[in-house]
């Protein structure tokens, strides 16, 4: 299983990270507010507003909110200006992780995401340390039991997706990052329920944990990034076998 859908994977069975609402929203606003800032109010013309508004809309997120951040990102409304960067680091066992973050305080994200790299005995490290082992990709995660392999192939090569990669508990659509909404918008026609679907950094080589310290050690790293108020996404080239997962759970 890759990094990206074992982190998605231990996330939902934990239930925790993003099982608080208000934690979801603030995630996806600060999105719609910098795609709108970047590439204009307009959703038909603007890809990545058009993709956020989706995500926020699968989240029940009330139409008023969404406006809002679209106006606060067009500058019609005033609103704190967020700064796009990514952290990149090694966690404990030498796992790779990437860490997105949407701040208005670069001096206090990235003291936060040191402190936390070095408290799990990782480190963080420069620009480019790690980011070679990932590759963008379009991601879409499906659960098993909502439709067929085959059946989900066709639809999905029909739509631009380059693979349909089969996991423990679901599949995974890949495709080019430029071919994502594509895909995803022509998967949701279809009927084809989504468990997550974003453009996302696949790792392309795989760290595999088989210390149950390790295991509670990155975990643990990688649940305190994902709480940080200032962190969109985190990515990390990790396996841990589902004996250690339960013994660590």
């Amino acid at each position: 299983m890759s990094g990206h859908s074992k982190w998605s994977t231990i996330k939902r069975k934990k239930g925790a990270i993003d099982a608080k609402r208000g934690k979801i929203f603030t995630r996806l606003i600060k999105e719609i507010i910098v795609a709108a800032r970047m590439g204009g109010g307009e959703p038909e013309a603007n890809p990545r507003l058009r993709s956020a508004i989706a995500s926020a809309k699968a989240e029940n997120m009330p139409k008023d909110n969404i406006e809002r951040a679209i106006k606060k990102g067009t500058g019609e409304l005033e609103g704190a200006v967020y700064e796009e960067i990514t952290y990149e680091g090694y966690g404990p066992g030498g796992v790779a992780v990437l860490v997105d973050c949407m701040t208005d305080n670069k001096n206090r994200s990235v003291a936060d995401i040191r402190h936390y790299f070095s408290k799990s005995g990782g480190n963080l490290g420069e620009f480019g340390c790690v980011s070679w082992m990932f590759t963008k990709k379009g991601t879409i995660l499906i659960d098993k039991g909502t439709i067929g392999e085959e059946e989900l192939m066709v639809k999905a090569l029909d739509a631009g997706a380059e693979d349909v990669v089969e996991e423990e508990n679901f599949y995974q659509v890949l495709s080019a990052p430029e071919d994502f909404e594509t895909v995803r918008e022509a998967l949701e026609a279809a009927g084809v329920q989504f468990i997550e679907a974003s453009v996302a950094m696949v790792p392309q080589t795989i760290v595999e944990i088989t210390e149950e310290k390790t295991a509670k050690q990155i975990l643990r790293l990688l649940e305190n990034l994902e709480e940080h108020d200032d962190v969109q996404n985190v990515y990390a080239n990790f396996d841990i076998p589902e004996e250690i997962m339960e013994a660590v759970s």
